[in-house]
């Protein structure tokens, strides 16, 4: 059993593998944003200078892209089982109101994640794939040339468009980390308390409880 330094008893909410890909996945969307945004506007040109100029940003921004891609698949992959929509997440959103007073006691059980997270990740994922799909298609150095001029044309908007998307999907995401207080150390450490299991995902800690009393744990 897994212990804090001042001796109570922790939970592994994440392993090592999904906590690397979880922070490959984050530092690549942050060189895509720094990097794209350079080549978006004039008025954000100067972020070039971040990746030694125009022309190398222009060459590392779909390198990234392809880094961040693999990585977020392979955590999706691990995390799928878990964010599949079940009965009680309807009632969870039709409850927002309680979620954003903090009111958890008045909520559905939650297992290892929310209805909003579960939203999120998808929403994650429909935009990484319209992101890879829509880069390859505008990525000039190998692939655009196989491509007609119009369908470049509605890529880069797509593109773009996606790219917006998934940028304030990654603020909300932030944001709620930073609110719901030791969500982001779960993701720093892999553990969390007794006590932050049991009042945020009653039914996640109530399903390892229950499965470590069958293997005669502790």
């Amino acid at each position: 059993m897994l212990h804090d330094k001042d001796g109570h008893p922790l939970i592994k909410r994440y392993d090592a593998n999904e906590r690397s890909n979880h922070w490959i996945t984050a530092i690549t969307f942050v060189l895509l944003a720094l990097s794209g945004l350079a080549m978006f506007h004039p008025a954000t040109a100067w972020l070039a200078l971040l990746f030694g100029g125009g022309q190398w940003t222009r060459i590392l921004h779909p390198f990234f892209g392809v880094v961040m891609f693999v990585s977020f698949m392979l955590l999706a992959k691990r995390m799928w089982s878990h964010n599949r929509f079940e009965a009680g997440d309807k009632q969870w959103l039709r409850q927002i109101n309680d979620v954003l007073a903090n009111r958890e006691e008045k909520l559905p059980r939650i297992g290892k994640y929310n209805a909003g997270q579960k939203i999120l990740f998808f929403a994650l994922v429909v935009c990484m794939i319209a992101l890879f799909l829509t880069g390859i298609v505008i990525w000039r150095q190998w692939f655009s040339h196989f491509f007609p001029i119009g369908l470049i044309r509605f890529s880069a908007l797509m593109h773009a468009f996606f790219a917006f998307v998934i940028i304030v999907a990654i603020i909300v995401h932030i944001y709620a980390g930073i609110w719901i207080k030791g969500a982001i150390g779960a993701m720093m450490r892999g553990t969390v308390t007794y006590g932050w299991a049991r009042k945020h995902h009653p039914r996640w800690f109530d399903e390892l409880m229950s499965k470590r009393t069958n293997q005669g744990q502790d």
